[in-house]
């Protein structure tokens, strides 16, 4: 018996609801997209067109490393939307998540020339920053190769790569030259905590999520770092965890910044830490 679109989109809701997946029927349609090769409003469209045995293949095997397997649908599709673009992402690199546009949208609070990343990953906070402000201009760096090379590509894609230099860097350690603004996401979760996290968690870099630690030593050293990083008047924003608010803020009182403040998220919890090198 033949099998149209309408049918893959009720197994894959049916597989993904039975694996726990949130938005089991969004996840459905998308993957169904996927095994055709269309784009995700085209299969409502295509519900009765009869699908080829490759799709139905294809179909299951998408279906296998999504609802078995657990991996990422950013890293089946290839992208993940970020503020206001789409990005690239791949397991070389943390997936960007809502909750750190809090960060992008207060370091757009002020002015700023000069940005640096700390961290970069697959470049959505500096690339959104600098698409923003088109006379800015930033570097980003990160310790992997492999992210910095996909964050070229999405630099590549919204067209600031000219304005943008991506320098491999243990934090601060290639970085020369002050800045307006520094910025960072950096691991903040407890190696005893990784235990707890989602299934889709394992298959991101290790290193870009826990400092295999207490989840403080990335603060540790970008803090006192950026006091000479940044130019007097000069910003540090990092995202944080949502209970290290106290101890990260002491961090920033104690390398002597001013205007110490938590941001809040779309959620309501502590997740950024902004403040300013006196005049």
């Amino acid at each position: 018996m033949s099998q149209r679109v309408a049918d893959l989109v009720r197994h894959a809701g049916v597989t993904l609801r039975a694996a726990g997946i949130e938005d089991a029927q969004r996840e459905a349609r998308s993957l169904v997209a996927l095994a055709l090769g269309v784009a995700p409003d085209r299969v409502s469209l295509l519900a009765h067109d009869e699908v080829t045995p490759d799709a139905i293949a294809q179909l299951q095997d998408l279906l296998e490393r999504r609802a078995t397997q657990r991996v990422p649908m950013s890293h089946l599709t290839g992208w993940r939307d970020f503020y206001r673009h789409r990005f690239e992402v791949s397991g070389d690199v943390l997936d960007p998540r809502p909750d750190t546009e809090t960060l992008v949208e207060a370091a757009l609070s002020h002015p700023f020339g000069h940005v640096l990343d700390l961290g970069t990953g697959s470049g959505c906070i500096l690339l959104s920053l600098l698409a923003e402000r088109v006379e800015a201009a930033g570097i980003g760096t990160d310790i992997s190769p492999a992210a910095l090379t996909l964050a070229d590509r999405n630099a590549r894609r919204l067209g600031v790569a000219d304005r943008c230099l991506l320098l491999q860097s243990d934090w601060f350690e290639a970085v020369e030259g002050r800045f307006d603004l520094v910025v960072s996401n950096p691991p903040y979760i407890a190696a005893d905590e990784m235990q707890d996290l989602g299934p889709e968690l394992m298959h991101e870099p290790r290193g870009a999520l826990t400092d295999e630690g207490d989840g403080l030593s990335a603060y540790r050293r970008i803090v006192p770092g950026a006091v000479s990083h940044l130019r007097p008047g000069g910003r540090l924003l990092v995202e944080i965890g949502w209970t290290q608010a106290a101890e990260v803020s002491r961090l920033f009182s104690e390398a002597g910044f001013v205007r110490v403040a938590v941001l809040r998220d779309i959620e309501g919890r502590d997740r950024v830490i902004a403040g300013e090198i006196p005049l």
